[in-house]
């Protein structure tokens, strides 16, 4: 039995990163005293799939999960021992029986949708945004690999600023496996340093 758990990741984990998440939720689905299956081999482990690693110190509010049980189970009873056992940062959403044999959520993941919070001022924020979408490439170095930051870029806007006054951004941006358009980078790219954002994502966007 194969489900997909949608769950939200908030700020008592946010600085949970995604090793420390995969784990958690290990042990939260055991808490719950789910019967696991379990991958062959020589080293068995939890048959667990996280769609996307959420960036340390990020939250988001649709995080997407698959999980293979050994048993078929009722997805109230799922949902009712989840909840209970899920720890404080996890809240569990929904969830839905997938076809065991559907593709892999990595596979099937195509874009995300954040928002950015502006903890600092940008002068000429509206300026800064137009040089970013009218930009014909914005090359990127990650690591040892060099990319095209703009094309990742599906769109960016201003929303309506948060009670507190910040800038809010929305950057809506396409998952590829050589290059996924990290918010930071797309803010670093409007002149705001990481430190001085604060970054959730909203959405996660699959083909199927």
């Amino acid at each position: 039995m194969r489900l997909r758990i949608t769950f939200a990741k908030t700020n008592a984990m946010r600085y949970t990163g995604h090793l420390d998440l995969h784990k958690t939720w290990e042990r939260t689905l055991r808490r719950a005293g789910l019967p696991l299956a379990y991958s062959q081999g020589f080293s068995p482990h939890p048959r667990i799939n996280l769609a996307s690693a959420l960036p340390l110190g990020f939250t988001g509010e649709a995080e997407v999960i698959d999980v293979w049980l050994e048993e078929e189970l009722p997805v109230e009873i799922v949902m009712e021992a989840l909840r209970k056992a899920a720890p404080p940062g996890i809240q569990v959403q929904y969830i839905q029986v997938v076809d065991p044999h559907a593709p892999s959520l990595q596979t099937d993941l195509q874009a995300s949708e954040y928002t950015i919070t502006l903890l600092e001022p940008l002068a000429d924020l509206d300026a800064r945004l137009q040089v970013v979408l009218q930009s014909p490439s914005l090359p990127r170095q990650r690591r040892d690999r060099s990319y095209d930051l703009r094309p990742l870029i599906l769109d960016l806007q201003r929303l309506p600023d948060d009670p507190q006054g910040c800038p809010l951004l929305l950057v809506h941006r396409a998952a590829q496996a050589s290059a996924t358009g990290r918010p930071e980078e797309v803010a670093a790219e409007l002149g705001a340093a990481p430190e001085a954002i604060r970054a959730h994502r909203t959405r996660l966007i699959f083909r199927t």
